[in-house]
């Protein structure tokens, strides 16, 4: 291995651990070396086997090399241009997932349509496919099938592909019903800093669901005789704490009600669905849910995920940054209502179409066209509630806003252990944000931005919000190893550039 490719690899080493937030006696550590090794190899002072690669790719969650054209994506953005045209808005990534879990629920064949082509939803197709599930891609690769076998066989599960999504934790409710004991690996995903299962665990206690943790594996066994005699109030109004809740519930021979639930749009997209399975779910769109279960689901079933609200929101930033005039269609604004109140408070000039009907039936949506704007910054702080509050996924893309609009804005993301660090970022192409403490930053405006080259945040959200500043930046930047950009959102850099965006994808190990 050359001296260059050792001191390239070196960098993107050194930057996956600072990202991280390892010392290099901590990677040391997890390495089983010491902090000097680390040192020497970050420096590309030391040869270095693919197995070491692999294994350091491995405790940092980041995939610094692999062989062929799966190697780690980067992006190569020309900023300053102005987008223009219009662009559609791709189903929701959340609902999709939880569908996909949902669908453990049904001895029939279950089609999700319009199916978002993300890395968070080919995981869980690893993990679905591990257990005996059979899927594909039908209607030219559109739309999902999935029919699940007599028994799943839990032993084969591809516990290295579940590890790498959140999501893996919302098998929970549907296997209850089909196993008295089981295993799961740890939920992964973005790395967010510690988020508690034990608002989980509390709701599936109730269907008698016992879990205990150990050597990164969930191990569950169930009590059949117990069953949930008064309504399961939440700990947490979180959006996949009422998804298990309602996965456990529609097999649940009784009725359940579940208070302080989510009813966000994830949730809702839930609801629809197991309406469709035969569960009658009353109160969807409120916090308190009433679910009439169905001991046995075998029925086939074709539902249509709704749009993304926070697919939406990243597209609207995206013309919010560059000063663009842009079209942003299939928008579920009924999910935005609290974004676009304070987007027309800093001076956004926007247009919306009438509503019209999203392909569920359900679902409200409107097309949004976004021009040049001189925004001010909003009189009060910025900061999540659960819906129909400011989502928290969106909490992110008013960093960037805030650094194109004149004054100071104060963003509090408290749901979150670190992910308000990772807006610090910004301020490597020429933000000034500065960290109050792990949940508060305080932006300033205007930004002048200016291209750099870096390596991507490992949270989704602050991800996107770089590669966003870096198309408002004149000049050219790099974002490396966009992998997790990729679990969340389908073609996106193509997608920016077919309505004026200058975005190269390439590898270069």
């Amino acid at each position: 291995m050359t001296d260059d490719y050792l001191v390239r690899i070196g960098q993107l080493i050194r930057d996956a651990r600072q990202h991280r937030g390892w010392s290099q006696a901590h990677l040391g550590q997890a390495l089983g070396t010491s902090q000097s090794a680390v040192n020497r190899i970050e420096r590309g002072h030391q040869n270095i086997s693919l197995d070491m690669i692999a294994r350091i790719g491995e405790a940092l969650d980041s995939e610094i090399v692999s062989l062929g054209y799966s190697g780690p994506m980067h992006l190569r953005v020309v900023g300053g241009r102005r987008l223009s045209g219009a662009i559609d808005v791709k189903t929701s990534k959340n609902a999709c997932v939880a569908l996909l879990c949902a669908s453990l629920l049904n001895s029939g064949r279950t089609v999700l349509r319009r199916v978002a082509r993300i890395e968070e939803v080919f995981r869980l197709l690893e993990v679905l496919n591990s257990v005996g599930v059979r899927t594909r891609w039908i209607n030219d690769g559109l739309d999902l099938e999935i029919v699940p076998p007599a028994e799943l066989d839990l032993d084969a599960m591809d516990e290295e592909a579940g590890r790498r999504t959140r999501s893996i934790i919302m098998f929970l409710g549907p296997l209850l019903h089909r196993m008295d004991r089981f295993r799961i690996p740890y939920a992964g995903g973005c790395d967010l800093g510690t988020r508690s299962v034990e608002p989980h665990m509390q709701a599936l206690r109730r269907f008698g669901l016992s879990v205990t943790a150990t050597d990164g594996v969930y191990h569950a066994v169930v009590d059949r005789s117990v069953t949930p005699g008064r309504p399961i109030t939440l700990t947490e109004r979180g959006d996949t704490v009422t998804e298990n809740a309602l996965l456990a519930a529609a097999r649940h021979d009784g009725t359940t009600v579940i208070r302080n639930a989510s009813s966000n749009y994830m949730v809702q997209d839930l609801c629809f669905f197991l309406e469709l399975l035969g569960v009658t779910v009353e109160g969807v769109g409120t916090t308190t849910l009433t679910v009439h279960g169905v001991p046995d689901i075998d029925v086939d079933v074709d539902y249509s995920p709704s749009e993304d609200p926070v697919e939406a929101m990243s597209l609207l930033t995206a013309a919010v940054v560059t000063g663009s005039e842009l079209t942003v269609r299939r928008v579920p604004a009924e999910f935005l209502d609290i974004e676009l109140a304070v987007l027309e408070e800093m001076g956004l000039d926007h247009d919306r179409s009438a509503e019209y009907a999203a392909d569920n039936g359900r679902t409200r949506l409107v097309d949004l066209t976004v021009r040049p704007s001189k925004l001010e910054a909003p009189i009060d702080k910025i900061h999540p509630m659960p819906f129909p509050g400011l989502n928290i996924d969106n909490v992110p893309f008013f960093a960037a806003i805030a650094a194109s609009a004149h004054g100071s804005t104060l963003i509090h993301d408290w749901v979150y252990d670190n992910r308000a660090i990772y807006l610090t970022d910004l301020n490597r192409l020429g933000g000034r944000l500065q960290l109050l403490d792990p949940h508060r930053v305080l932006v300033e405006g205007p930004t002048r931005w200016r291209a750099a080259e870096m390596m991507c945040p490992p949270a989704l959200r602050p991800a996107v919000v770089v590669l966003l500043a870096m198309m408002a930046a004149e000049g050219t930047s790099v974002l490396r190893n966009v992998y997790v950009i990729n679990r969340g959102y389908e073609d996106l850099a193509t997608r920016l550039n077919s309505v004026g965006a200058q975005i190269e994808i390439f590898r270069d190990i």
